[in-house]
């Protein structure tokens, strides 16, 4: 088997094919310092030590790794743990690479932080250490997400940071992306663009990697402790492919380990219903890279739907889709439905209250458990918890007192008026 893990050290923004630094040449030189520093500090065991602190003091590593006996019991089938990244500080993995990036930004002296966010979560752990760090933050979201995630918009605005809902296109995170990226180009010079997953031109999907994979040294550690052997399936959901990547990275020169990243089924298979970028394997260019992308018959970005803000997104991780042709990691799909399905399950079985975005997997999970045999050992990567997705969960399983809640809010801010 390839050395994978090897072959992502050295690479120079390429994985296979895919990957690059596609980029107006007026943000260039912001990439390429960008590249340059992260390399040095990439070799600097000072500053892995200054992250690893911050990882324990500020985010709370390590974060818990769950075993789920009556969710396990009641399906059947294979042993299922969570690895809980919802335990982090701001209450998922994101704050892992923005600790790595604010870190870097700051040994490069850039004090204004830019960043783009579809669930609210890269953007919560942004403006959060922001406020800690004494940096200026601006965060860009589509206007549909900044309405469906409204509690998230409410802690950044109140950590100081300049929420800006963007109206273009479909009012999602592809929009929040390109309008970051427009900002990149008016401040070149003092920005760092926070990039908020292992997308984008290189370095950022080195990157990031790096600052996620933590999650699976963690997971390799914990599993050996707790049933004495490295677990036989690590699932995570994939949208650009961050916590994917950080639980993935540990185990991808063990190949006892199947990996297996979860796309966003949607609510139907159509263009515009899901955001399952491996249905189709169709590769382009776009926001600074290439890899699979889904696109209409003209190669125009194609548009996406799922229940979760944070996979409903046009493209994937170059390095993501060179281990897909590889071999090396598989990849599912989990509808709406069955996200709702998982929900239910989940929380009244175990008492965790996952983000829609890692019900993905464990919707995948609750599918694949039964066919395997009492002996195996399933690890969910719980990307985030769901407390962000309160109102979107009662759109869907509780209608009726979503539509009270909304009408007795009406009702208070008439009063008010």
């Amino acid at each position: 088997m390839p050395d994978f893990k090897e072959q992502i050290a050295r690479s120079e923004g390429y994985f296979g094919e895919y990957g690059g630094a596609y980029v107006p040449e007026a943000i260039r030189a912001n990439t390429d310092a960008l590249a340059v520093a992260f390399e040095t500090l990439k070799e600097d065991p000072g500053f892995w030590a200054e992250l690893q602190q911050a990882y324990r003091e500020v985010s709370g590593r390590p974060t818990a790794f769950t075993p789920l006996r009556r969710l396990s019991t009641q399906l059947g089938g294979a042993q299922l743990y969570a690895k809980n990244e919802g335990l982090n500080h701001t209450g998922a993995h994101k704050i892992n690479h923005v600790l790595g990036q604010v870190l870097v930004a700051r040994h490069m002296g850039r004090r204004r932080i830019i960043a783009e966010t579809g669930a609210g979560q890269h953007g919560l752990a942004t403006a959060t250490l922001c406020a800690r760090y004494g940096l200026e933050c601006v965060i860009y979201m589509g206007y549909k997400d900044y309405l469906r995630q409204r509690p998230n918009v409410f802690w950044m605005e109140m950590l100081g940071a300049t929420v800006i809902p963007v109206k273009e296109g479909q009012q999602t995170l592809n929009d929040a992306v390109v309008a970051a990226m427009k900002d990149l180009l008016t401040h070149p010079l003092d920005t760092h663009y926070l990039i908020g997953t292992v997308v984008g031109p290189h370095p950022y999907p080195k990157m990031n990697t790096y600052f996620q994979k933590i999650i699976g040294e963690e997971v390799r550690t914990q599993s050996l402790a707790t049933i004495g052997q490295l677990p036989d399936y690590v699932l995570a959901c994939v949208g650009g492919g961050s916590n994917a990547m950080g639980a993935f990275y540990d185990f991808l020169d063990e190949p006892a380990v199947k990996l297996v990243g979860v796309e966003a089924g949607g609510h139907g298979t159509a263009p515009g219903e899901h955001a399952a970028r491996f249905t189709s394997l169709q590769k382009g260019i776009f926001e600074g890279y290439f890899s699979y992308f889904l696109q209409d018959d003209d190669g125009n970005i194609a548009p996406t739907a799922s229940i979760s803000a944070g996979l409903d997104y046009c493209g994937v991780s170059p390095v993501l889709a060179w281990l897909h042709d590889q071999g090396r990691v598989q990849f599912a799909a989990a509808t709406d439905a069955q996200v709702l399905d998982a929900y239910r399950t989940v929380l009244r079985t175990e008492g965790l209250v996952p983000a829609m975005e890692s019900m993905h997997a464990f919707a995948h999970a609750l599918a694949l458990a039964p066919t395997l045999s009492p002996d195996t050992h399933v690890v969910i990567n719980m990307s985030g918890r769901g407390e962000k997705d309160l109102f979107i969960a009662m759109e869907h399983l509780q209608p009726a007192q979503m539509t009270e809640f909304m009408q007795l809010k009406l009702t208070s801010l008439t009063t008010h008026a």
